[in-house]
């Protein structure tokens, strides 16, 4: 893709996946899932895709497994600053029972080209920022994934969000806390560096946000509190 004034290519290009076992969440089947566009844009969000217990389960699965540092070569080698943690799987199990929770549904009605969406990318990433830790200005790329499918949306899925959620004691005694996020925004901008939207990660809500040649340059703000998660794949057409 061509370069245009301060868009710079998201350093996942030519990264590879490995396939990894590990007790993903079981995810109960929503059927009450409502899309919210945000300002008549290629950017709407879903609330309540993953419970708060499906949400913890796959940040407990994701620590398990170890997550990997991740960073670029810098704006002047063409890489968007970034700067976070990161678990990728190529899992078509765990990208179909996402699927099959709600979303093949909830999509059944947007078309790119003609194309409808038939599932998601099945590799499957994870990605955790510590404080200080933020994914500069960057565009995400559409994907082959053959037999005629070609990635067209991204997915975000948080984990855990900015509020703060009031500690619940157990049948023992014990809570059930963490510190709250603060900061980790995900900013999307349109001409000239306008500020389009910002998105406050809400645990178990989905973002998606159009890829490819009419991707808006985004970026993940800066953490200064708390650790933030999140879960990413790409909705393929076909």
């Amino acid at each position: 893709m061509k370069r245009m004034g301060d868009r710079k290519k998201d350093g996942r290009t030519g990264k590879k996946s490995k396939t990894i076992e590990s007790n993903w969440p079981l995810i109960k089947p929503k059927s009450d899932l409502r899309i919210t566009r945000i300002k008549d844009h290629d950017l709407f969000t879903v609330q309540n895709f993953l419970t708060a217990a499906e949400s913890k389960a796959f940040i407990k699965a994701a620590e398990s497994i170890g997550f990997v540092h991740q960073g670029s070569l810098g704006p002047t080698k063409g890489e968007a600053y970034r700067d976070n943690d990161r678990i990728a799987v190529n899992d078509p199990v765990l990208a179909y029972t996402l699927w099959e929770s709600g979303l093949n549904k909830l999509l059944s009605d947007i078309t790119i080209r003609r194309k409808v969406a038939v599932g998601l990318n099945p590799n499957i990433r994870l990605y955790r920022y510590k404080i200080g830790q933020r994914f500069g200005r960057h565009i995400d790329e559409s994907v082959d994934l053959g037999e005629g499918k070609h990635t067209h949306y991204t997915l975000l899925v948080y984990l855990n969000g900015n509020v703060e959620l009031k500690p619940k004691a157990d049948v023992n005694g014990s809570h059930d806390s963490f510190e709250p996020l603060v900061g980790g925004e995900t900013v999307f901008y349109g001409p000239r560096n306008s500020l389009v939207a910002e998105v406050s990660p809400t645990q178990g809500m989905a973002l998606f946000h159009i890829h490819g040649a009419k991707c808006m340059l985004h970026e993940s703000r800066n953490v200064t509190k708390g650790v933030k998660y999140i879960l990413r794949s790409d909705v393929a057409f076909a």
